[in-house]
């Protein structure tokens, strides 16, 4: 995953006809799910509840468009042996972006969600939104000509408006207040733009790789412990956001009413105590600081565990799974996910609605009328 991305030429949108369809969607994920071993029309009939002919139909397409193809024959109970039938994973792709405070990461993700490069450069988010959208172009224009691309996902610090795909004001660099992010990089890129923040693209991408993804009883918070500090919240199964968007400003929970300043305008914050004992190298009391933080978390909702990542945990992660498990009272465990976990789940925004997750990645998608990266209408 430390390919270059670059290469040749400007990226189209895919026109993938056969994605605009929830009992598509079904099937895709089924044959996401079952791999290479592949998995026959009937066991897709079974597993969607659709009829034979409908999930020949639906194959059919699949096939045309080379979503599909077939992966050999298995023995049947009687008759002649069922063709077995696998996702295609090439065949579409996803980008990712990671808009951090001082760096950009650009990852290429394929419909089985796996890596096909990836990209990080320095970056100045306060170098002005439309310099920043100029520089986030350039690296997404450099990919293959060759690759489907269904849409870019983009996570950046909050707060921001996922609905409207508008940045709101994002801690220390209050000149992106309102700038409409969504809709300048399709505009510039001619693809679906997704945008969220970092701790939700991540909190995503945890979501859905873990075993059981999706159950009705899954709740975690991911802590993410950067250049500041956020959360991302995962409650019965499905990403967090809030009604507003605004639900995981984590960081800036007052614990210390007298405390230092924060670059949010408040004093106490969270953030700005612990980003402080970071800066200072004492990494026992940043952690105590980030327990505090999390136990409150875990009080106020129930959930069933914490999961930490970010590039000060990832640097050394133990003292922190430690602190924070002392004062939960609940299993602590880093994210995992490597240095692109964020990327990769700014990809996932685009890909969980191809496979019929748009409960997960799209509560409300953009807001009505709109459609989410395969086609379908949002209502």
């Amino acid at each position: 995953m430390n390919r270059s991305l670059r290469g040749p030429g400007n990226l189209a949108g895919a026109n993938l006809p056969v994605l605009r369809g929830h009992n598509a969607a079904l099937v895709l994920e089924l044959l996401r799910v079952a791999g290479e071993d592949g998995i026959s029309r009937l066991e897709l009939a079974e597993g969607t509840g659709l009829t034979p002919q409908a999930v020949s139909k639906i194959t059919a397409r699949l096939r045309e468009e080379g979503l599909a193809a077939e992966a050999g024959h298995r023995a049947s109970t009687g008759g002649k042996p069922r063709t077995v039938l696998r996702l295609v994973p090439s065949a579409g792709h996803a980008v990712g972006v990671h808009l951090d405070r001082d760096e950009l990461t650009v990852v290429l993700l394929d419909l089985a969600g796996v890596g096909v490069g990836a990209r990080t450069m320095p970056l100045d988010l306060g170098a002005g939104a439309e310099a920043v959208v100029g520089v986030v172009a350039r690296e997404v224009e450099s990919l293959p000509q060759a690759r489907r691309v269904l849409g870019v996902g983009v996570a950046m610090p909050g707060p921001l408006d996922h609905f409207a795909g508008v940045a709101q004001r994002v801690t220390g660099f209050p000149e992106w207040e309102g700038f409409p992010l969504r809709d300048a990089l399709e505009a510039r890129l001619g693809l679906p733009v997704v945008v969220d923040k970092d701790t939700n693209a991540a909190a995503l991408g945890l979501a859905l790789r873990a075993p059981g993804a999706g159950e009705s009883g899954d709740s975690f918070a991911y802590l993410h412990l950067g250049t500041g500090l956020g959360a991302g919240l995962v409650l019965g199964g499905a990403l967090y956001r809030g009604a507003r968007t605004g639900a995981g400003e984590f960081g800036h929970q007052v614990i210390q009413l007298d405390g230092p300043l924060c670059t949010c305008g408040r004093r106490g914050c969270i953030e700005a105590l612990c980003m402080e004992a970071v800066r200072s190298g004492d990494l026992a009391g940043a952690s105590e600081i980030l327990g505090a933080g999390a136990a409150n978390l875990v009080r106020l909702l129930d959930i069933d565990r914490v999961l930490l990542g970010g590039r000060v945990v990832v640097a050394d992660g133990e003292p922190f799974v430690r602190g924070v498990g002392e004062r939960t009272g609940v299993p602590v465990a880093l994210a995992g996910g490597g240095p692109h976990l964020v990327a990769r789940g700014a990809a996932q925004l685009v890909l969980a609605p191809v496979f019929g997750r748009a409960e997960v990645a799209f509560p409300a998608s953009a807001g009505p009328g709109r459609s989410d990266p395969s086609g379908r209408k949002i209502r």
